[in-house]
């Protein structure tokens, strides 16, 4: 035999015995394609009940009192696509409502947010987007505070707008991000800060806290005598919840 033959006896041998462990690796390939995707739906499929199901507060937000000192508040209809559009992307609780101060005749209008299941999910939702996308033109955005009636200081913005031939009105806004109080998103924007609370942990959150009326003075007033008891309603720091002490 000579040496071309025995060459290519040799390369039709390791031909052969390539094949089957070709076909093996394509096989094992496919089943590992196969469970990967399974195991990607089944994770999608859980993370979508733990998500669709609010994390709720030690004491629902909903329990916050309609009488505060002399204030006296109702609750304020939400547009149920608005609604719905929040309960699915952000909003675990909250509460809408508007008080009047019997004494000074003062008004505002308080609106509380908690987003704990998704987090990120309010990012974007500010009064700098929210008012001029319902027709209210931006004339102003300070930094300012809050001087509760226990001395504590809380840092907020302040933003007006107007609408022509109708209205002004002045918005007060911070965040309480996980018992912290900051002004802005930065806290929270992040890749990190976004992620889904698929622990269940309602001392992760994030709160905004609107407050808005006609005058300056009527918001600073209306925050200074609520703002303190609606803190008590959102985790701390250290993940108590002052408000499930007494209810």
């Amino acid at each position: 035999m000579s040496g071309l033959e025995v060459e290519k006896m040799l390369r039709e041998k390791i031909f052969y015995m390539r094949k089957p462990i070709g076909v093996l690796a394509v096989l094992i390939a496919l089943i590992l394609l196969l469970l990967s995707g399974i195991g990607y739906r089944l994770l999608a499929a859980r993370l979508k009940v733990l998500l669709d199901r609010p994390i709720t507060l030690p004491v629902a937000l909903s329990n916050f009192p309609l009488l505060v000192g002399a204030w006296e508040g109702k609750d304020l209809t939400i547009r149920e696509t608005t609604r719905e559009y929040m309960e699915k992307n952000f909003a675990d609780e909250y509460i809408s409502r508007k008080y009047i101060n019997h004494v000074t005749n003062e008004w505002a209008d308080v609106y509380v947010v908690y987003c704990s299941s998704q987090p990120g999910g309010i990012l974007g939702h500010q009064p700098l987007v929210c008012y001029p996308a319902n027709g209210w033109i931006h004339d102003e955005t300070k930094t300012s505070e809050v001087i509760l009636n226990d001395k504590q200081r809380i840092p907020c913005l302040i933003h007006r707008f107007h609408k022509p031939f109708t209205m002004d009105v002045v918005v007060l806004n911070f965040y309480v991000l996980n018992g912290q109080i900051t002004t802005e998103e930065s806290g929270f924007s992040s890749p990190w800060g976004r992620r889904p609370n698929i622990s269940g942990d309602p001392a992760r959150y994030v709160a905004q806290i609107q407050i808005s009326s006609v005058l300056e003075n009527s918001v600073h007033t209306m925050a200074k005598d609520l703002v303190e008891m609606i803190l008590a309603y959102l985790p701390d720091q250290n993940g108590e919840v002052r408000a499930a002490e007494v209810h």
